[in-house]
């Protein structure tokens, strides 16, 4: 069985920010695409690291050490337990690559906390 999707047309299925939607899972981890603007919360994930790569745009990881730009093609791992706050000056499409129910807000909670999103 063959599940082939487009990074493209999965970003063009949707237009909100910071509300992940799953491009695919591979063993126990999800494949996430999602669309950022502005700021994020600061939140950590105790249990599990976090892989962005940026597809298009600029995203500033904001994290108590400094800052991590990543721009175009750029991949970065946030450790497990690392406080980061993600922003975007401009809309930015990024890839996460996560534990399966892994909850965007990691510990932090609160109304930027979205449940994990089919694409069509």
């Amino acid at each position: 069985m063959t599940d082939v999707r487009n990074l493209l047309t999965a970003l063009a299925a949707f237009d909100e920010h910071w509300q992940p939607h799953r491009l695919t899972s591979i063993n126990d981890y999800d494949v996430k695409v999602v669309k950022v603007l502005g700021d994020f919360v600061w939140h950590s994930h105790p249990d599990t690291d976090e892989l962005f790569l940026v597809l298009s745009g600029q995203l500033t990881i904001r994290m108590g050490d400094g800052d991590v730009e990543l721009g175009p093609h750029d991949v970065y791992v946030v450790p497990r337990g690392v406080e980061h706050c993600p922003h975007a000056d401009v809309e930015t499409s990024v890839v996460l690559i996560e534990p399966r129910g892994t909850v965007n807000t990691g510990d932090a909670g609160g109304a930027m906390t979205a449940p994990l999103r089919e694409l069509g």
